[in-house]
């Protein structure tokens, strides 16, 4: 049983990839997540509901348009593919519980983040507040009334923790270190773990970032990294497994 909620859950997760896909490729550009329904962006054809299943629609179609051919981002079925793993292993991890809810928000914040700050290099403030109000909204239904008074305090502190870094960095640098959303993304982090872990999410996501951030620079030394990814992904994995 477990083996089939463990699929379930991959299922659900690609789906609802897809709909993270729209979530973070409209939000930047100002853009209603409900209108028009899924589109081409370069032709503007309306998808058919085949044209809409996770993964396989992307390689059945061969990464391409069916009218136009124009190219689909690869992002979009990674996403998809990734948000299906994150589902999985959280339901895997927690099971039936309040801490599968949380460590879906998680998941599903990770997602948008991950095409937003890839493709943008931007982190929208209202996405990273709904998610942090729907994690404090768990924890009152939950009736865990004090959990939530700490985790709003752990939030506030380690919001402070990384302004005061990126501050540092700053001097240090002589540049922008750290992008104002990172620094807002720590107050979710604060509220979804306590600052002890959360310090250690700090060190994890500074490690998972440095590869990728060397490789860039080494091509571009003024390549921007988009730091908002590593901060959750290392929470996702503080969160499941500490």
């Amino acid at each position: 049983m477990n083996t089939l909620y463990i699929v379930l859950f991959f299922i659900f997760g690609t789906i609802f990839g897809s709909f993270f896909g729209v979530v973070g490729s409209r939000i930047p550009n100002n853009e209603s997540i409900v209108t028009p329904s899924s589109h081409c962006n370069k032709c503007s054809h309306k998808l058919k509901w085949y044209e809409l299943i996770p993964i396989f629609s992307y390689i059945i179609q061969g990464g391409k348009c069916s009218k136009c051919g124009s190219s689909i981002p690869i992002l979009y079925p990674i996403t998809e593919l990734i948000s299906g793993l994150l589902f999985a292993v959280s339901y895997f991890c927690f099971g039936f519980s309040t801490k599968l809810f949380i460590a879906l928000l998680v998941a599903s914040l990770l997602v948008i983040v991950i095409i937003t700050d890839v493709t943008y290099l931007i982190i929208p403030d209202e996405v990273t507040l709904t998610f942090s109000i729907l994690v404090i909204l768990v924890k009152l239904i939950s009736l865990d009334f004090r959990g939530t008074f700490y985790s709003i305090l752990s939030g506030i502190l380690l919001f402070s923790l990384m302004y005061c870094i990126m501050i540092l960095g700053n001097k240090l640098f002589k540049k922008e270190t750290l992008g104002g959303a990172d620094i807002k993304l720590m107050f979710f982090v604060g509220l979804v773990v306590f600052p002890s872990l959360g310090i250690f999410t700090i060190f994890l996501s500074s490690c998972l970032a440095l590869p990728v951030s060397l490789y860039l620079l080494l091509k571009d030394k003024n390549s921007i990294i988009p730091y908002g990814p590593f901060i959750l992904m290392a929470l996702f994995l503080v969160y499941c497994f500490n």
